[in-house]
């Protein structure tokens, strides 16, 4: 989800929610405590050089209960880092820590953000050799001897 599709959804909210993959809620008096842009600058396991960049919301709850993050505040804080950081509309990427800190995608469905897992994958399948999708055999079509493997042949 980019930046001004969340802008939007916020428009329409009067409370924000983000849920968890597994489907539990975010506390209610979550921080938004940062905004920003964060780029990736490096180089693929086929050599190839990228870049990435994506706005970054990180989530953090704290022990401050009494905390309520309403829509048009987070819409100020985007708009801020809009305008001070340069930040254009880019894709969401959501960090938020339970055990470790996760790096979640961001959706919307129509009440919640929804943080979405996120996967590693090579860029450059066509340069390293790992196929699409393991080739299935059928045994039968094998051509192999049969006494290949009888007691004595050193096959085991």
């Amino acid at each position: 989800m980019k930046l001004s599709e969340v802008k939007n959804h916020l428009a329409q909210l009067e409370n924000i929610a983000f849920q968890l993959p597994d489907g539990e809620l975010v506390p209610t008096h979550f921080h938004v405590t940062e905004v920003g842009k964060i780029s990736k600058h490096f180089i693929d396991c086929g050599g190839t050089v990228r870049t990435e960049n994506v706005a970054n919301f990180q989530l953090w709850s704290a022990d401050d209960y009494n905390h309520r993050l309403h829509p048009e505040k987070l819409i100020h804080i985007i708009e801020l880092s809009e305008k001070v950081l340069g930040l254009e509309d880019l894709e969401v990427e959501v960090e938020y820590q339970a055990d470790t800190i996760g790096k979640f995608g961001l959706e919307f469905d129509g009440v919640n953000f929804l943080l979405t897992s996120k996967q590693t994958d090579c860029l450059a399948k066509d340069k390293c050799g790992i196929p699409d999708k393991k080739p299935k055999v059928r045994l039968s079509s094998l051509n192999v001897k049969s006494e290949s493997c009888t007691p004595g042949s050193g096959c085991c």
